[in-house]
């Protein structure tokens, strides 16, 4: 998108589909709701998840709600910038089918940054007290675990961040050239 209109609606959409996103993980990996930075999350997503979770209840843990919200906002995105001219999806299945993928994409890059920024941390300031660093280490705990066991650390030296890397890269980049045009041939 060239549009710098395109991209800022593109941005601001974005910026609340991962708010809701943080939100779905904060629950699902039983995070700190007392955090202030858990509370914005909360506060930012509460008055359409409220009433939401009347209607669609959670399954196994899960707040499907959110969801189903984040999802719906990315539809939301794609509609305003088609009426505005700005992008030409298609059908409405595709539509459909490209939100739903693109959410699964944008997970994944919000993994990708707060893994990021938790590496950064730990060598800016390694076992620091701070609520933002608390809110990322939660997030990004269960994402590390699998790695860290795989490779554990070796004298100091922790190395499973770059295999988490690579395997988070390489799903995100897989999505990007498979399941894209794949979707946009369903039409």
């Amino acid at each position: 998108m060239d549009n710098p209109f395109a991209f800022l609606i593109t941005q601001l959409f974005e910026l609340y589909i991962y708010i809701i996103l943080i939100r779905f993980f904060l629950q699902a990996f039983r995070a700190d709701f007392y955090n202030p930075i858990s509370q914005f999350a909360v506060k930012a997503t509460n008055p359409v998840l409220v009433p939401l979770r009347k209607i669609i209840p959670g399954f196994a843990g899960l707040d499907i709600s959110s969801l189903i919200f984040a999802y719906a906002v990315n539809v939301l995105k794609w509609i305003a910038l088609q009426s505005l001219g700005f992008v030409s999806v298609g059908s409405m299945l595709t539509l459909v089918l490209f939100s739903l993928v693109e959410l699964m994409h944008l997970t994944l890059g919000l993994f990708i940054f707060l893994a990021f920024i938790r590496v950064i941390l730990s060598w800016v300031s390694p076992g620091g007290y701070n609520p933002m660093v608390m809110v990322i280490m939660q997030l990004t705990d269960p994402l590390f675990r699998p790695f860290q066991r795989i490779l554990p650390p070796m004298g100091g030296l922790d190395l499973s961040p770059i295999l988490m890397f690579m395997v988070l890269f390489f799903a995100r980049s897989a999505i990007a050239y498979y399941i894209y045009p794949l979707v946009f041939s369903v039409t």
